[in-house]
């Protein structure tokens, strides 16, 4: 018994290390070119917005929660914490987006229409993408980049279904395509 719980012990261990070692290197990539960072907004409470919203009027839309604003400046926090203090802030115009990009506290925030939900509208989801990857193609991403967007948005460009908060790195490649170089959990 008590050789099998070294052995988990060790294991865990090792799993332990290796993720802080690959977060370690998500960090380190963050701050390489050509490496940005997709950024599911923080907790907001629900699923779609009400009927009738419009964007630009908080009141009509789903929005964080104390706990969400508190959970976006975790992520900022861990954002200093790992040698990244100030970065180029793009947001969807959702207000929530846009609060969750300003708790970060990492520098303006510049609203994109391009990483704005079609959750409630999926038409428009093959056409805002194929838009969406030449305007990142074409941006200058020499230092640490963020984008806050929407789980469609996010899922739409990498195939990763991320949580509330949640840190999505992304890589451009020489030709263009975006690849996921990994994901930093929702804190």
């Amino acid at each position: 018994m008590t050789t099998r719980r070294a052995i988990v012990t060790s294991l865990a261990g090792l799993l332990l290390a290796s993720d802080g070692r690959a977060q370690s290197g998500l960090w380190a990539g963050l701050r390489a070119p050509d490496h940005f960072a997709l950024i599911r907004h923080a907790l907001a409470p629900g699923t779609f917005d009400p009927p009738g919203f419009r964007v630009d009027d908080c009141t009509t839309q789903r929005n964080l929660s104390a706990e969400g604003r508190a959970q976006a400046g975790r992520v900022g926090e861990l954002f200093r914490a790992n040698g990244i203090a100030a970065a180029r802030l793009y947001s969807s115009q959702w207000c929530r987006c846009l609060e969750t990009a300003t708790l970060l506290k990492l520098g303006d925030v510049s609203p994109q229409p391009l990483l704005n939900s079609f959750a409630q509208n999926r038409d428009r989801a093959v056409q805002q993408t194929a838009a969406l990857r030449p305007w990142i193609a074409g941006l200058e991403l020499s230092g640490p980049t963020v984008m806050v967007t929407h789980q469609v948005v996010i899922t739409a460009l990498s195939e990763v279904f991320p949580g509330s908060g949640e840190i999505v790195v992304m890589r451009r490649q020489p030709d263009g395509r975006l690849a996921v170089a990994g994901r930093l959990p929702t804190i």
